[in-house]
């Protein structure tokens, strides 16, 4: 009787151990896929260029479309935050601006940057706004490019635009980083960014997601 008891003991024992190994596991696993998602991919900046003043579907504004979405990025993603600004403001009339920034697209410029972002290399992914002006990034976004080595970082594209999407800048980046990676980029109105803050943080949290940088 005292072995066969004993052997019941030892069974129950090893049932026992055995559950709480496996909640153990569960609990673990739970713990290392609940922390940051943005954690998983390095530090991260959001580096943007907006334009302020009269824009194509908004009127005159304070705070360009690009910018409130970067803003809205780096709060969900906790990454730091970079804007590109011009030497050289462009003008705040629409088609003053419409002016030159066809003659910078047709001059291939590259528009100088007021400072610089401080130690680079730490970044791992760079979040790159920008509006669509004729079919293509500003060419300021391209002088950023130009200018720090992205070997081995993410890019992630995000534009405002009236109509175009992405417009295949995407595409333009992969040739001018092509040691980077350049991932599944976002592309919302100009309207909805500047006059729908509920709608653009929904889109941008549905984007974040899918490419696995939001919880």
């Amino acid at each position: 009787m005292k072995k066969i008891l004993f052997g019941k003991i030892c069974w129950r024992c090893f049932l026992v151990k055995k559950i709480l190994f496996a909640i153990l596991i569960i609990f673990g696993a739970t713990f290392l896929c609940g922390g940051n998602v943005a954690d998983a991919q390095g530090k991260i900046l959001v580096a943007y260029f907006s334009r302020i003043g009269n824009e194509f579907g908004v009127g005159n504004v304070e705070k360009g479309n690009t910018a409130k979405v970067a803003e809205i990025i780096a709060a969900k993603v906790g990454a730091d935050i970079f804007e590109i600004k011009p030497v050289k403001n462009y003008p705040a009339d629409y088609e003053e601006c419409k002016k030159i920034s066809s003659r910078e697209k047709a001059t291939k410029a590259r528009p100088k940057i007021v400072g610089a972002v401080e130690n680079f290399s730490q970044y791992d992914t760079i979040f790159l706004g920008y509006p669509i002006w004729y079919g293509d990034a500003p060419m300021i976004i391209y002088t950023f490019l130009e200018s720090y080595d992205f070997s081995g970082k993410n890019i992630v594209p995000f534009c405002t635009h009236g109509g175009s999407g992405l417009s295949s800048t995407d595409q333009q980046f992969t040739l001018a980083c092509p040691s980077a990676k350049i991932l599944q980029g976002f592309e919302i109105h100009g309207t909805i960014a500047q006059n729908d803050p509920a709608e653009t943080d929904a889109k941008v949290s549905a984007w974040l997601q899918k490419i696995g940088f939001e919880k």
